[in-house]
């Protein structure tokens, strides 16, 4: 197995964990957490070099991301809509970049600075003259990043980045389609949450994913949380059975 192909699938690992641990939280304890509170969490629970394994997955999926995303190596092509899912994976690469130093961070039993990431985001943006216009915009692309989780629910094409042995059997599906759904559901409350910001000029208003489970009726809650641990689950299951594929030009 290659160098490149072994940390990929050391990204997959890490997301898998965080999004586990997140799922499994909110359903024990009704306590909701986002990257930057479960990464503690997990340091404290399991020990920092855990959470250093898991900085080390991370930064190694966004620089397959940014990889992927630069290179094309899974033919989106260069039209528009290539373009935006090679971009939407650039994206990605960031948040998990950041997510790379949140576990370094933890690790070191360090603290960010700044306060809570998105209302801090939140802030920033307010502070400018037409900032809530830049929190309208980011409520879109988390709503277009949710209904994109549902589409590939319903679609499941995500199956056909696995490898046969796995993309044959049902139960892989169902922790994809599932995990998925739940995904959507969280960046579309995180959309509604900043377009709350946005109309009340207020950065308290936004949150992330612990805001977005803790906003939802227990029952809900229960629900929504136990797609996002099985979303986890499918990215173990990615780390073990994803066609990787390294870069050709």
């Amino acid at each position: 197995m290659k160098v490149f192909e072994i940390v990929t699938r050391l990204g997959f690992a890490a997301r898998g964990l965080m999004y586990g641990a997140i799922g499994w939280l909110a359903i024990m304890s009704g306590r909701t957490e986002d990257a930057g509170g479960i990464l503690p969490y997990l340091e404290r629970q399991a020990g920092a070099v855990l959470v250093a394994v898991m900085a080390a997955g991370f930064f190694s999926y966004a620089a397959w991301r940014f990889l992927e995303a630069w290179l094309d190596t899974d033919d989106h092509g260069s039209d528009a809509k290539g373009v935006a899912v090679r971009l939407a994976g650039a994206g990605s690469g960031l948040i998990h970049l950041g997510l790379g130093v949140g576990a370094v961070l933890a690790a070191l039993h360090a603290r960010r600075s700044g306060g809570d990431g998105p209302e801090h985001g939140a802030a920033m943006a307010l502070s400018v003259p037409g900032g809530e216009w830049l929190l309208y915009l980011a409520a879109a692309v988390a709503a277009g990043a949710g209904i994109q989780q549902f589409r590939k629910a319903w679609s499941l094409k995500f199956m056909r980045h696995l490898k046969p042995e796995a993309a044959k059997r049902g139960w892989v599906a169902w922790l994809g389609r599932i995990g998925f759904a739940a995904r959507g559901v969280v960046f579309l409350l995180i959309g509604w949450l900043l377009l709350r910001a946005a109309q009340l000029h207020n950065s308290g208003a936004a949150g992330g994913i612990d805001d977005a489970l803790g906003s939802l009726p227990r029952p809900v809650q229960l629900g929504v949380a136990a797609g996002v641990l099985l979303f986890g689950l499918f990215s173990l299951t990615e780390a073990l059975y994803r066609k990787v594929q390294a870069a050709r030009r």
